[in-house]
């Protein structure tokens, strides 16, 4: 970068002499201030402009004031730079007359610029002029240069020191110049020909004469290269703190730490981590040669780091003469070197790294092993090949407690992946593996756990009930990890367990609610109170025979449902309180869906985002919805892509759609029976004419037996009205038997001499399954009876 100084550089008079010492160039500056123009004085001697009293003049260089002839025959004194330099005109010297001096060559006492104290004090310091040429330095200020004043006299800081250092100090000098205001800066460079650079505070203060006016600056350097280095390590350990552990992913708390050490303390960092073991999932103990290591992440100056030999997600084995494997085996830090030998082994044995140490100039190793809480988890190795100083001991220091900080978080990370695991494998052996194909609903469903906070309690499940009919659930358990997992798993068999017994959504969230307050007061919640156990949950019961379903909810977001050539829109179904709060009931709702209708229950995780407001989810999700063309799997694609961050979730998600199927009216078949038993022997025969209309004779003997028995039983033991129903699905014939009743039926062993007891016994043993339902006006025993599947029967149709 180029300096505007605050004077004319064509005002300063220049004048290039010729090899032979001749006159060869005369500027327009030397003719204002000593009158001779260049027709006058090109050609002629240059000792010619040199009054007698003037002082030798060295050839090569010279720095100081002399006395010039004018034209009119006065003394003109001037600063005069004697400079060997080559001309391309004129030969390999020039003078340049800086400026006009006022004053004797010597100078009075008290000039600014001819301080004697520049020689007395050990501080270095030196003394610029106003046009910010080196003046003179005290002997600190040339030892510390490495050059000897008679050499630097005349130059400019940009001249004298490397760029872009030193023109930096020529840009605050130039400021002090012009401000007259002093003014500290502090640089990184090389000086004395030393290898290492040193940290140096130049403090600056403008050279002012009797008149305030500024004649120079004076520059007095510090050497603070100790606190500058205690600073950057310190700088360096607090950057460590806050950049490495952002995540708790183990190849990304690696990769911070190669990150954070390059370049600040070695050119290329690589990351090894030992294995777990299969039966723990913990490092191994002990650490036995050949060390056996997986490269996790790497960093270097170059970019794609070209030095590494091993990449990311490789294994590789080191023998005993390796930094990794020495560093492990003594469990402490070790420094090799090329030139002291202590690679030459193992360098030997790879004819790779040997490539790459002779290719990039590798000469340091520094090996820190990788602890936190007295296990070992691998090990660090920093490399040196651009920086040409070896590691010290205080790089050894900085780097293990950089490295030790990074072991706490590549520890976490580790436990938390293998806590992760667990809890993924917990959660996805509770959930279902596929869902049952039932005559009610086409189904599809999406569960994805939590990119960050780690598996949660989300669950989805689809029910198969009495009656052909279906129930489905979603829900999600507070909390992650996995206490959520096992919460949810114990939760899912509650709901199992109670949809069995065939209650009411309503009812059923009453029992599952009661469930969660004594799982919150075993865990440590007192009675009465909520305790750290929750959970929403949402439960739907359809019917494809009457196609209507009975909804509750209990703090879960409402469904999602897309009528047949309709827009999605979410079912107005009452909140209810979340699980384990307890307090206000729960109430249903009841809804007719059209075969066809699409249902979508879903989890928090779906719609909420930290960039996004829940109802943008909502709007997302009805409309990822209305592009539903018939595939229940390409719509959860479709919506999880439209939902979902690509960069991970912060939430388990789970999703489950649900398409409605209704029963056609020739599979259902039912009768009014009269409170007589008399009159149980023609309806059996009606049922038989049934069967054989939908050409089920081989199962006719046992479905009018099974009639019969649950027939006579409610007529003796229920209430009327009393109603028969025949419905007929694929495999499956299904009894049903309705009254008014709310006595249930228990199973029981008939004694030997006992007349009766034994009709739900028979019916158990000729059946698939058997059970009873409470239902608003009474209750309903049912039988299912498999049978050859319809589609191996021909002429029958739906």
């Amino acid at each position: 970068m180029s300096l505007v100084y605050p004077f004319d550089e064509a005002a300063t008079a220049r004048v290039v002499i010729a090899e032979d010492g001749t006159l060869a160039s005369w500027n327009e500056g030397a003719r204002r201030l000593l009158g001779w123009t260049e027709a006058e004085i090109l050609g002629k001697p240059a000792r010619d402009l040199v009054a007698d009293a003037a002082p030798q003049i060295r050839s090569d260089r010279w720095y100081g004031s002399v006395p010039l002839r004018h034209r009119d025959g006065r003394t003109v004194v001037v600063w005069l730079l004697v400079h060997h330099q080559w001309h391309p005109k004129s030969g390999p010297a020039h003078w340049l007359v800086v400026s006009p001096l006022e004053r004797p060559t010597a100078g009075p006492p008290g000039d600014p610029l001819e301080v004697s104290v520049l020689a007395q004090t050990p501080c270095a310091l030196a003394v610029y002029d106003e046009h910010l040429r080196l003046h003179s330095v005290n002997d600190a200020m040339a030892r510390t240069l490495g050059l000897p004043q008679e050499e630097i006299r005349g130059l400019r800081l940009s001249e004298i020191g490397g760029k872009p250092q030193s023109e930096e100090l020529e840009r605050n000098a130039l400021e002090v110049l012009s401000s007259g205001l002093p003014r500290d800066v502090q640089t990184y460079l090389r000086t004395g020909g030393e290898e290492e650079a040193h940290a140096w505070l130049a403090r600056m203060t403008p050279v002012m004469d009797g008149t305030g006016r500024v004649r120079g600056v004076c520059m007095a350097a510090h050497d603070f290269t100790d606190s500058y280095l205690a600073r950057e390590r310190l700088q360096l350990v607090n950057e460590a703190s806050v950049r490495i552990g952002s995540t708790l992913d183990v190849a990304r708390t690696a990769q911070e730490l190669a990150d954070v050490c390059v370049p600040a303390l070695a050119d290329f960092v690589s990351v090894d981590l030992l294995d777990a073991d299969e039966q723990s999932g913990d490092p191994p103990t002990r650490v036995t040669v050949p060390v056996g290591l997986r490269r996790i992440a790497h960093q270097s100056v170059n970019p794609g780091s070209p030095e590494a030999v091993v990449e990311p997600g490789e294994f590789d084995t080191y023998p005993a003469s390796s930094p990794q494997a020495d560093s492990l085996v003594a469990g402490r830090t070790t420094v090799a070197s090329v030139a002291g030998g202590n690679l030459d082994q193992w360098l030997a044995r790879s004819r790779a790294r040997r490539e790459r140490v002779q290719e990039y100039g590798i000469h340091s190793t520094m090996s820190v092993p990788i602890q936190a809480r007295g296990t070992t988890l691998g090990v660090a190795v920093l490399t040196r090949f651009r920086r040409p100083d070896p590691f010290t001991p205080d790089d050894v220091l900085l780097a293990e407690e950089v490295t030790a900080r990074a072991a706490v978080c590549i520890d976490n990370a580790r436990r938390f992946s293998r806590e992760r695991e667990t809890a993924l494998a917990l959660q996805r052996s509770l959930l279902p593996r596929r869902l049952p194909r039932t005559a009610a609903v086409d189904a599809a469903s999406r569960y994805l756990p939590a990119a960050r906070a780690g598996v949660g309690g989300d669950w989805f499940d689809v029910i198969p009930l009495s009656g052909m009919r279906v129930a489905m659930v979603v829900g999600d358990v507070v909390g992650h990890g996995v206490q959520a997992s096992a919460t949810m798993g114990r939760l899912r068999t509650a709901v199992r367990t109670l949809a069995d017994i065939d209650l009411a959504p309503d009812e059923l969230l009453t029992h599952l609610d009661d469930l969660v307050v004594r799982l919150s007061e075993d865990g440590g919640g007192e009675a009465g109170r909520p305790g750290e156990v929750g959970a929403t949950c949402v439960y739907a019961v359809y019917d494809p025979v009457s196609r209507k379903c009975t909804l509750a909810r209990a703090g879960h977001p409402a469904p999602v449902m897309l009528h047949p050539g309709g827009a999605a829109h979410e079912v107005e179904l009452p909140a209810g309180p979340p699980l384990g709060v307890g307090g206000l009931p729960f109430e249903s709702t009841e809804l007719y869906l059209p075969e066809g209708t699409l249902l979508a229950f879903y989890t928090n995780g779906l719609i909420w985002s930290r960039d996004r407001d829940a109802e943008v989810g909502r709007r997302l999700l009805r409309e990822a919805l209305d592009g539903h063309t018939g595939s229940l799997d390409a719509t959860c694609d479709r919506a999880l892509a439209a939902l979902l961050p690509p960069d991970g979730i912060a939430d388990d998600v789970a999703l489950l759609l649900a398409g409605t199927r209704g029963l056609p009216a020739g599979r259902v078949a039912t009768w009014d029976i009269p409170a007589d038993p008399a009159l149980v022997a023609p309806i059996r025969r009606q049922v038989g004419e049934q069967l054989a209309t939908w050409r089920l004779e081989e199962v006719s003997f046992t479905a009018e037996l099974v009639v019969s028995e649950l027939v006579t039983n409610a007529i003796r033991y229920g209430a009327r009205p009393i109603r028969l129903r025949l419905i007929h699905d694929t495999g499956t014939l299904i009894c049903e038997v309705s009254d008014t009743s709310h006595t249930a039926p228990h199973l029981r062993r008939a004694k030997t001499w006992d007349e009766g007891g034994r009709g739900l016994l028979l019916v158990a043993q000729l059946t698939q399954r058997w059970g009873s339902r409470h239902t608003a006006d009474g209750k309903t025993i049912w039988a299912e009876l498999g049978v050859l599947d319809e589609d191996a029967v021909p002429g029958i149709t739906p």
